[in-house]
């Protein structure tokens, strides 16, 4: 096992431990009185705010991987999606049961009288066919550029998860204007021009080799 290997290998447990923190910390503060005056807002702010940036962090993975070169980074890809699946699950529940008490009524007044609710509802929906078909079997089953065609769905959940931020924002928009940026600095980056500049960056200059000598030499 190489060195390179080593270490994708020891990253993903690393990764894994880390997006937990985040539900760890949370869990303490409500068992210590810690989550203010109004703790089902901290909660609901907390997990949708962990689910948008797990998202925007998934949807960072292949910019990297041509930056650096570092094909390990994909690995990572499918759980750190799961990962904002998760939390916007506990996002959606967390409205649900502590907030909406699972009156179905005002449920739904609430997702058809706010554009906000109704465009981050159709965005958690969205996400939940990419969580179900985010295995290898499903992958096969579908084909990969079916499969890959499906998952392009992955940019309107963003994009309708960074909207739905915005428009519940009533004063500090600081937040949310950073991940509109952050969101399309990533919609750049697969633009096919931007991305060959991008995988070009990993490559010395004056290095005329093709990418497979290169790798060889290395």
């Amino acid at each position: 096992m190489n060195q390179q290997q080593l270490v994708s290998r020891l990253l993903k447990p690393v990764v894994f431990i880390a997006a937990l923190v985040p539900l760890a910390l949370l869990v303490w503060n409500a068992l210590h009185d810690g989550l203010g005056a109004n703790p089902v807002e901290a909660i609901t702010f907390e997990t949708g705010d962990w689910g948008l940036r797990f998202l925007l962090i998934t949807l960072c993975v292949t910019p990297l991987r041509r930056i650096t070169g570092w094909q390990a980074l994909v690995r990572l890809r499918r759980m750190l999606g799961l990962f904002a699946f998760f939390y916007l699950c506990l996002h959606f529940l967390t409205y649900l049961v502590l907030d909406a008490f699972f009156n179905l009524g005002y449920i739904l007044e609430d997702i058809t009288d706010r554009t906000y609710i109704t465009l981050g509802f159709s965005s958690f929906l969205l996400l939940i066919p990419l969580a179900v078909t985010s295995t290898n079997a499903m992958v096969r089953r579908l084909g990969g550029q079916r499969w890959r065609r499906l998952h392009k769905l992955v940019y309107v959940v963003a994009t309708g998860g960074v909207l739905h931020f915005l428009w519940l924002v009533k004063a500090d928009l600081r937040e949310p204007l950073i991940y509109m940026g952050i969101l399309l600095l990533l919609f750049l980056a697969r633009v096919p021009a931007v991305a060959q500049r991008l995988a070009k960056i990993r490559a010395p200059a004056g290095d005329k080799k093709p990418a497979a000598a290169r790798q060889i030499a290395t």
